[in-house]
This record gives C-alpha cells, structure tokens and sequence, in this order.
C-alpha cells in the first residue's frame, strides 16, 4: 500500500509540472514569473512539450504526410541524437553548426546539440560559400549539420579540416574516417542513423546545461556588413519566448502556424517556433522558399492561425493587388476618400485579403525589418490581424511589439515595450529621438571573440546600445526613426532620416522599393521601378517602359522635394535596374550603395 501512495504522489508532482495554471504561478528568487517552464534549458524545453501534448501533431511539411511527427517522437528522437553526440565525445561548450532551410530535424538537431551542454551554431542558408566557411572556422565548430543542397559549400572547408558530418535529412552520422562523398553522393552516402540510437539516460542526465549556459552563436547578416557572433544563452532564448506566449495573441493547441521564414534566424525561432511550440501548436513548413505559386497553394490547403513574416511579403500583396484595384478604379478611389464610405471599403479589400490567406488568420507577425508606413495605414484601418515587433538578434530578439487588436496598434509605432525590459534613450535630441538602448534577461552575453565590439555595445552601466533611433511617446510606445549608423547630417548639422524620405519615395505610383544615400555631399535617390506595371498601365513594351521609368525617375524628384523639408531634400533621383543585395530577413544592404552604382557605371561592359 505504501508503495502505491509513493507512485500515486509521485504521478500528482507530474501534473503539477505540466499544468499550465500552476506554472503560471511560480514566481522565482529573482523576481522571474515563469508560465510553461520549470527551468529556462532546452532540456525542459522538450520534457515539457513532450508530457503536455505527447500524441499531437507537432511539425509536418507541406503536401508531405509521411513527414508528420508528434510532440513524443520529437522528444525520442532528440533524445536518441543527443545520447549519439555525447558517444562521439561531444559535450558541454563544443560547436556544432546548423546549415540548411527549415525542417523538423533542424529543430531536432538544434535541441540534441543544446540539451548537453553543447553549442548549437545555426547558419542562414542564404549565406554563400565564403561566408559559410569563415562562419565554421570562426566559431570552431567540431561538426556541421547540413542540408545536402548546401553541402558544396563546406567542401574547400572541408579539404583541410577534420569536421565531423551530420545530414540532416535523415539524421545520419558520415564520419570523417570514410573520407568526404562528392556531392552527388552525398544524400545516398551510408552512415549511422543517430535518431535509432539506444537513449543512455544516465550520460543525459550527467551533461545537463544550466540557463546561463551558452546555447547559440548566432552570426548576423547586417545592413552595415559585419557579420558577428551574437552569444545568445537559454535563458536568454526561453525567457524571451516564455514571457510573451500570451501577450500579444491567445494562442491554443489545435491551431495552426505556416513557417515561411529560416529557423536560423533568432526572430523566427524564438517567436515563430518555440513560443509557438510551447503553446501546442501544430507548425507546417512550407518546405520550398516562399514563391507565389507554393504559397497561394498553402495557404488555401493549411488556413494557417499563425504567420510571422517580413514586411516584404505583406508589402507585395499591397502593391500587387490591393493598390491597383483601387488606383484604376475612380469609384473605388473616390469611396476610399469618403469617410462614409471609407470603412465599408476597407473592410471588403480585408475580406478578401483573408480569404487569399486562407480565412482563418488570428495573427500576422511582422519584424526583421520596418514596415511601410503606407501599408501599415492600410492594414491598420482594414483591421487586418497583423502585429508588428521590434528587436534583434542581440536581444533574442523581441524589444517591443503590439497584437493584433486594433486597439493596440498606433500607426507609426511598434508597440509596447516587453515585460522584463528596462529601454532608455541614450543622447536624444530636441524632438526627443535617441538611440535605444536595452537591459533585460533576454539581452546577449557579447559577440563572440570580438571584446573589441563589446565594449562599444554596451554602455558604462550594462545597456545594450541597439544602433536603431527610437521614441516613446507618453504612453510607452516605441516609434523607430532609423538607424544611426545610416542618420545623414544635414548642412547645418541637421539630422537627416533616409528611412523617411523612402517611405515618401515608395508611396508614389510605379515604385516598389528605394534607397536614399549621401553621395558627392548631396542625397542621392535609387528608385526601383514596377517595370511590367507601368507597362500594362501606360499600354506600352516593356522596352519603351524601362525608358519611360528612366524619365519618370528623374521627374520625381521636383515632386519629391516639394514636400521636404530644405535640407533633406534630394539632389539626384537614379533608377535601380537590378533588384537591391538584401540581407536574410530582407533589409537592403546600405554599405553597398551608391559603390555598387558606381562600379557598375565604370565598367566598361555594363
């Protein structure tokens, strides 16, 4: 009978760990609320989504059924994977670099590497070959998961170190004792499947990391050109992801989320997977880079609850489909303009957006990069369930965000400030702009082997100096004004936001996108036309129509400059023929312009 009491005791602790309501209740010695966790590691990361939905669906990729795995079988097979790593002599502090598009056993990979104390190294498949190996060989990774498309790129790398091969296709071990396959062997090649391993317990639970362990070193693909390692610990990562679960959407297990975004990125990781995760929600991956003709097809079959993305995305259906319907029709533009009838509009364009997005959308994330002030106008008064967060990789990454409700939303601004921040504006001018500066558990350790930079990241008193202007306004919402390292000084000292004077440039007709830069001691404009859409409008060839944005660009200015003021207005306007370089979450790269131009303009083949 003892023994009887002593399980049924031991079954009530169980639940007492995994119920939602208690957790919620524990509040830590340092003043932490902690709501799904018992302990910020990924260890307790999958323990706690494995015991609350064990036999739900956890990660399928899209029109694949055979990929479909449960909240059990991703705890088994990290299990099997991390037990796998410490035989090979893998432990607390070692790297191991991730390279490959979202999939289930990126995830799995990046948990069985984190959950012994190991250090995963996630790198962005976008990244080339040349950044891909400074990134293996600056970390000091032991070993590289990859995708097998990506492989080529590690094999100069590969002909003069000893790395160890994980593929993460179907999580099989290639050791470098068999000698590296050509490329097209790679995905046929034999090894040992790590994820049928036999689970050794015991060595798990003697290699558990701590919440102030190093988790990841993530390398960034700035606007500015310098890639670093950010050293983001569990803490940091978890905390981020636990605090905010239920603050800007009530999410619940049943729903839906469709990924679209890399999990190398921290704000798809921490925000559309692991809060997401926690939560029991069923994630779909795309599976293919977000074409048109992927997507549409996704969103009507899956009717995602749940979609973070980059502005891009939610920017090209505006100027694709919502503009135009109401440019080229006088009556539609007309009843837009009325405040009667404004709303009535509005809420039918919204209607239809919905159905494109499958009609059961409850939040649209928007970050990685600002949202066109003119299109967010638009979603705004539509009442699209789009919410808006700010933050970096250096902060894992949220700073600030809103929800979905119109309430919460301000055009111009990204929201509140999150729970555990302490956010200050550090030399703020007379309009009150500063730059952000932040202090909070969800704040890095420093760049990796870069004490240089460190020192300039922080301040004397431990704040993280973001590099991005912000203001609050009386009721703490952050409004991002640029950045300022891009901030221009005007002739008299005046200072110059090119962001703004863009978004003036993209509101008008023809324009998908543009940069504003000094050049020659003036500003300089590159604007990127829609070449096919003036084409259709004007009933022109596309050939007549390049010629036709050429003169249209240059026009623009005089009109441009009527509407700023003296010192910020532009001294040249100049088409951009070739799509801008963009950095993985889509931020064009500032440091290579006007340069590139110019290049382009001395070489005698252009």
């Amino acid at each position: 009978m003892a023994d009887k009491g002593k399980k049924e005791k031991g079954k009530k602790e169980k639940r007492h760990v995994i119920s939602t309501r208690e957790c919620r209740r524990v509040k830590r010695a340092d003043g932490l609320k902690m709501k799904f966790f018992t302990k910020y590691t990924f260890r307790n990361f999958y323990e706690v989504i494995e015991s609350r939905y064990q036999k739900k669906n956890m990660y399928r990729v899209f029109r694949d059924e055979d990929s479909t795995i449960t909240f059990g079988d991703f705890a088994r097979r990290v299990r099997s994977v991390s037990s796998y790593l410490l035989s090979l002599g893998i432990g607390k502090g070692d790297r191991i670099a991730i390279l490959g598009e979202s999939c289930p056993n990126w995830m799995v990979m990046y948990c069985a590497i984190t959950s012994i104390g190991a250090v995963s190294v996630p790198i962005l498949p976008d990244f080339t070959e040349r950044e891909v190996t400074e990134i293996v060989r600056h970390s000091g990774s032991r070993a590289v998961a990859v995708l097998s498309k990506h492989y080529p790129k590690l094999l100069k790398y590969l002909e003069e170190n000893m790395v160890e091969l994980f593929r993460l296709e179907d999580l099989f071990h290639l050791p470098y004792e068999v000698g590296h396959p050509e490329p097209q062997r790679f995905l046929s090649c034999p090894g040992v499947s790590m994820k049928e391993f036999k689970v050794n317990r015991k060595a798990l639970d003697e290699h558990q990391p701590e919440e102030d362990d190093l988790a990841s070193i993530i390398y960034t693909s700035g606007t500015t050109g310098s890639s670093k390692g950010v050293m983001l610990t569990h803490k940091n990562i978890l905390r981020c992801a636990d605090l905010n679960t239920d603050v800007y959407i009530k999410a619940r297990s049943g729903m839906r989320a469709l990924s679209i975004l890399p999990m190398s990125h921290v704000y798809e990781f921490t925000i559309g997977q692991i809060l997401v995760l926690v939560q029991g929600i069923e994630i779909v991956f795309l599976g293919k880079p977000p074409a048109v003709s992927i997507l549409l097809p996704a969103l009507k079959e899956e009717r995602p609850h749940i979609i973070l993305s980059v502005p891009l995305l939610i920017e090209k259906v505006y100027r694709s489909a919502v503009l135009p319907t109401i440019r080229d029709n006088k009556k539609l533009a007309n009843m837009i303009r009325n405040p009667l009838t404004s709303g009535f509009v509005h809420k039918v364009i919204n209607r239809k957006i919905m159905a494109t997005f499958g009609g059961r959308l409850k939040f649209f994330g928007i970050g990685g990069a600002p949202l066109d002030p003119e299109v967010e106008l638009f979603l705004y008064k539509a009442g699209f369930p789009y919410a808006i967060g700010y933050g970096l990789t250096e902060t894992s990454p949220l700073i600030a965000g809103c929800s979905p409700k119109k309430r919460d939303h301000k055009p111009g601004f990204v929201g509140k400030i999150v729970e555990d921040d302490d956010v200050v504006l550090l030399d703020k001018n007379s309009e009150g702009v500063g730059e952000i500066a932040v202090k909070g558990p969800n704040v890095m350790l420093g760049y990796y082997m870069r004490d240089d930079l460190n020192s300039e990241a922080f301040t004397e008193d431990g704040y993280f100096r973001t590099g991005d202007l912000g203001y609050l306004d009386r009721k703490g919402r952050l409004a991002i004004k640029g950045r300022v390292k891009t901030m221009i000084l005007g002739p008299a000292g005046e200072n110059i936001y090119p962001e703004l004077i863009e978004n003036l440039i993209n509101a008008q007709e023809f324009v998908q996108e543009s940069l504003v830069v000094p050049n020659d001691g003036g500003l300089l404009a590159l604007i990127k036309i829609d070449i096919e859409m003036m084409s259709k409008k004007l009933k022109i060839s596309i050939d007549d129509a390049r010629n036709e944005a050429r003169k249209y660009v240059k026009n623009l200015r005089k009109d441009l400059n009527s509407q700023l003021s003296s010192y910020s207005r532009l001294d040249e306007t100049e088409l951009q023929e070739e799509p801008f370089d963009r950095t993985p979450t889509q931020k064009i790269k500032r440091f290579l312009y006007p340069k590139k131009n110019n290049e382009k303009k001395e070489d005698p083949k252009a």
